[in-house]
């Protein structure tokens, strides 16, 4: 049975939840917080104080912040993952697609962008940023300026302008990956792209809002981090540029998320990270799954469920016996025209 938060003399623990980027393949955290969300009473994103998501971590915070549960997420790409990347017809069409789509990749992006925005819209609905039920850190890449642009929830008094916003804008700025998706413009013309460009695992970023602008004590934080999946894969010992273009953007978000790991144990201290930060991505082959190929979705379903089981035991004494405090915003979307 779920407890709630009783207020007590010293800092309460408090639960950050950290998705990170991976197209198509976060399919897999969806179903790993579906299955640990089955044994609860309340959705699952009502147990964490701060989520952080990017790209298709990203569309799964901002689901989770606004009080959907995570099987409606996990159906979003299930039922609706082929028809966004365009695969949803038969095999002859879906490879007649696919063909046209690596073609059109090479001088254009490869996907519509109003599909996903039409999928999003659905389930997101004309909700804003304001509307979270918990408070929110979304990444993204200004292009037009060459810097972060970081959409958050009003949970300082700084924090004056994203919470107005709608919370599907957050939600394709951060999905635009390069050449997958066309930049994501603002209803003030800034261009974003997706925040894998600079931060694919937002852990690091969630941790120093917590420590910093939320100025909760670094002993008081329990980190859960999901991946998608950490594809195992060597280099070689001198390889030309044939031999690593192939793996180039991998090796960068690899070297991009142990680094953001590094820094969040760091910031929580040394003496607390084991108990503080919680890592789930499965190991899977190289090149066993792709950003955006839609035909093994039931295999990262399973392999979701399947990690959710095995991690449950340590998970759920930590993140799953109580919700978190409620969040009040600094400032409402109350009286904001739609």
């Amino acid at each position: 049975m779920t407890q709630v938060a009783v207020p007590s003399d010293k800092p309460p623990i408090r639960r950050i939840l950290s998705i990170d980027g991976g197209g198509i393949m976060g399919t897999q955290p969806a179903s790993f917080l579906t299955s640990l969300e089955e044994d609860l009473d309340r959705p699952i994103g009502e147990y964490f104080d701060l989520i952080a998501g990017t790209s298709t971590g990203g569309i799964l915070a901002i689901g989770l912040a606004m009080g959907l549960p995570a099987r409606d997420l996990l159906d979003l790409y299930v039922r609706r993952g082929p028809h966004i990347f365009g695969q949803s017809g038969g095999a002859l069409a879906s490879f007649a697609g696919d063909a046209w789509r690596r073609l059109k990749h090479i001088v254009t992006p490869k996907h519509d962008a109003d599909l996903l925005r039409s999928e999003l819209s659905t389930v997101l609905g004309s909700r804003r940023i304001g509307d979270a039920r918990t408070r929110l850190v979304i990444p993204a890449w200004d292009a037009d300026h060459r810097g972060v642009y970081i959409f958050k929830t009003a949970h300082h008094p700084r924090l004056k302008t994203d919470y107005k916003r709608l919370a599907v804008d957050a939600a394709m700025a951060t999905a635009a990956a390069p050449t997958y998706y066309k930049r994501h413009r603002t209803a003030e013309d800034v261009g974003l792209l997706d925040g894998g460009v600079w931060a694919n695992n937002p852990i690091a970023l969630a941790v120093v809002e917590a420590v910093t602008l939320l100025d909760w004590p670094a002993s008081s934080l329990r980190v859960l981090s999901l991946g998608c999946v950490n594809e195992v894969y060597m280099i070689g010992e001198a390889p030309g540029w044939g031999g690593l273009a192939k793996d180039v953007t991998r090796l960068f978000m690899d070297g991009q998320s142990h680094g953001a790991l590094g820094m969040a144990k760091l910031l929580t201290g040394h003496q607390y990270e084991r108990e503080a930060i919680f890592r789930c991505c499965p190991d899977v082959p190289k090149d066993f799954f792709n950003l955006d190929d839609t035909r093994k979705i039931a295999q990262l379903k399973g392999m979701g469920a399947s990690s959710a089981r095995k991690e449950r035991p340590r998970i759920e004494p930590v993140f799953l016996t109580e919700t978190a405090e409620s969040f009040k915003p600094i400032y409402t979307v109350k009286g904001i025209e739609p």
